[in-house]
């Protein structure tokens, strides 16, 4: 009867953390994600402005300043649409995670209305036996 009970308590209590489990592992899953790609796009960066660097240490003569100058505008055309797309590719992370968040949410909630419907019927059906139960060792 105890293990039966207690077997019942670890399955409740289960029951009640897998939401939050499962809540936690998508945070988790989508700041690894996300920090990974902020990783990947900083190094993407700071490798442009190295280059830029070395480049103006070249700067020896007029022409060179000239080359330079085209050199640096054509990198901030590159800059800027690599900003774009590391602006688009996040949005569309924060989208999916957004999504996904919604979908465990409505199958969460549709647990939960699920388990309180079976559990209405469930608590009543014990309380019959515990009554019948204690009728029975008072005879």
């Amino acid at each position: 009867m105890s293990d039966k009970m207690t077997d019942a308590f670890n399955e409740q209590t289960r029951q009640f953390f897998e939401p939050m489990r499962r809540i936690n592992s998508l945070m988790l899953d989508n700041m690894e994600k996300m920090t990974q790609y902020q990783l990947e796009s900083m190094k993407r960066y700071s490798q442009m402005g190295t280059e830029r660097m070395r480049s103006a240490g070249d700067v020896s003569d007029a022409e060179s300043m000239r080359d330079f100058g085209t050199r640096q505008a054509e990198m901030m055309n590159e800059l800027s649409r690599q900003m774009l797309e590391d602006a688009r590719a996040m949005s569309e992370m924060s989208l999916e995670f957004k999504q996904q968040l919604e979908q465990l949410v409505a199958e969460q909630t549709g647990t939960t209305d699920k388990a309180e419907k079976t559990g209405g019927s469930d608590k009543s059906a014990p309380a019959k036996a515990t009554s019948q139960s204690s009728r029975g060792s008072k005879s």
